[in-house]
């Protein structure tokens, strides 16, 4: 009997294949199908009291929509032009489009979102903020039809965001949204897209994928699948809401028909924060000489927050982050809003329609605008802010914020008084300032930190264009 001598690297890695093999064939399907009777359930569970159901749309199986989504007639036009234009094959161009298709549509799963994705959002937001709804519209928002794609319009201040709007209207709708490659990392991306989320490339000039992304938006809207997108298309870098990016807003009504089954509602929500994670970062943005920080540099600075704050818990010298508050608007009927002007977007030339959805964006942000909560932090860091190079007592501050409150109100703005207690709010909002040494105190006198102007002004400029309204 003869010897077959193997070297150990061979001998492990057939191992390992078998035993992939192995799981392929006996877990996986196992854990398939305990996931997918899970989600049953959660269906189940949470369909008779959500306000706006589960489309059969989300619960269509990935690769289906992605096959759908590959023939689609305007995708499959786009490819031939593409490819006759490109002087390329037709398999080939093909083969990009499935790879853009694969790349966008979600993969959602009820439990993941219901049950994983609901406990961690709450968990986190909790841990870091106290969560508050200040303002909801809620006589508006009872008139929505049940079967309207219903579209939430929102600023973007920290991508937090995402986390406190899924967490908030858990038990309203399940949401999808528009994440950028950032996310695209493992395990970050596989539980992105169980969320029901689809990536997107910002700023993408090609063509073929702009038609994909154009057509997977479209089909969603269609199925009354309830989105919610950030118009500003990133995150403020100096705190003041951004002009609008409308790309997305514009594949969601191109084909909007008003006498369809379907309404199409957006309904603007305000975000605000008495501290945002980034703020620092998104700062460095605005800085042309600063260096650019790298992908291993981000993830260390992120690693050393994060043992800094571990560290101010284990002294017992935490604090959260202050509030995290969201308002809810009053809903537009985009059937309304045709009716009223009287056009279709269908029927209107190119420049005419960006000329129209320049007009739905303005009046889409000034909503949000005005719906933005005014926190603890803004405004105190905007008293400072008007009273630039000054120390302040601490009578005086609360007689400025006295001042700006009545400006505030009487511009209709939604003010966050926590406890409903002026002098507690103020008090929070200068212990945050000083915590963070955006403001020092010396001899009873508060003033701003020259060095940290830019980030006083960051938390001021969130509310200052409500001072301006009307």
């Amino acid at each position: 009997m003869s010897t077959v001598t193997l070297p150990l690297w061979l001998v492990v890695l057939v191992g390992a294949l078998a035993l992939i093999g192995l799981l392929d064939r006996l877990l996986v399907p196992s854990v398939r199908w305990f996931i997918r009777s899970r989600a049953s359930k959660v269906l189940d569970e949470v369909g008779s009291r959500l306000r706006i159901e589960i489309r059969p749309f989300q619960q269509t199986h990935r690769q289906v929509l992605v096959d759908r989504l590959l023939y689609d007639e305007k995708v499959q036009q786009a490819a031939a032009a593409f490819a006759r234009g490109q002087n390329m094959p037709r398999e080939v161009i093909m083969a990009q489009i499935r790879g853009y298709a694969r790349e966008i549509v979600p993969a959602f799963n009820a439990y993941f979102y219901f049950r994983v994705g609901y406990w961690l959002g709450r968990r986190i937001a909790q841990s870091l903020y106290r969560v508050r709804v200040g303002y909801t519209d809620s006589e508006g928002l009872a008139r929505v039809p049940p079967n309207a794609t219903v579209v939430f319009v929102m600023n973007h201040r920290s991508n937090m965001d995402y986390i406190l709007a899924a967490y908030l209207v858990a038990d309203q709708a399940a949401l999808s949204y528009a994440v950028g490659e950032w996310a695209r990392i493992w395990p970050l991306q596989q539980l992105i897209r169980s969320m029901g989320a689809y990536f997107v490339r910002r700023n993408s000039r090609d063509e073929l994928y702009r038609k994909v992304l154009e057509r997977y938006i479209v089909m969603a809207t269609e199925a009354g699948v309830t989105q919610a997108v950030y118009p500003e298309g990133g995150l403020t870098r100096d705190g003041r809401m951004r002009a609008p990016k409308l790309g997305a807003l514009d594949y969601m009504v191109r084909g909007f028909n008003p006498a369809g089954e379907r309404d199409l509602v957006f309904i603007p929500l305000g975000i605000n924060y008495d501290r945002t994670l980034e703020d620092r970062s998104l700062l460095l943005g605005l800085d042309e000489n600063a260096k650019k920080t790298g992908a291993l540099r981000a993830a260390w600075n992120t690693l050393a927050f994060a043992a800094h704050q571990a560290r101010l818990m284990i002294k017992s010298e935490w604090h959260r982050f202050g509030y995290a508050c969201v308002n809810f608007g009053t809903p537009l009927s985009m059937r309304e809003f045709v009716r009223v002007r009287g056009f279709d977007f269908r029927k209107l030339a190119k420049e005419e329609r960006y000329a129209r959805m320049a007009e739905l964006g303005d009046h889409l942000m000034q909503g949000v605008g005005k719906l933005i909560p005014v926190l603890p932090v803004p405004l105190v860091a905007l008293v400072f802010e008007r009273n630039a190079g000054q120390a302040l007592s601490e009578l005086e501050i609360k007689s400025e914020v006295e001042s700006l409150i009545e400006r505030l109100e009487a511009a209709s703005a939604h003010i966050y008084i926590p406890r409903r207690d002026r002098d507690y709010a103020i008090t929070a909002g200068l212990r945050m300032l000083l915590l963070r040494h955006i403001v020092e105190e010396r001899d009873g006198l508060y003033a701003a930190v020259p060095a940290e102007a830019a980030l006083l002004r960051y938390y001021a400029n969130s509310i200052a264009h409500l001072l301006a309204q009307k």
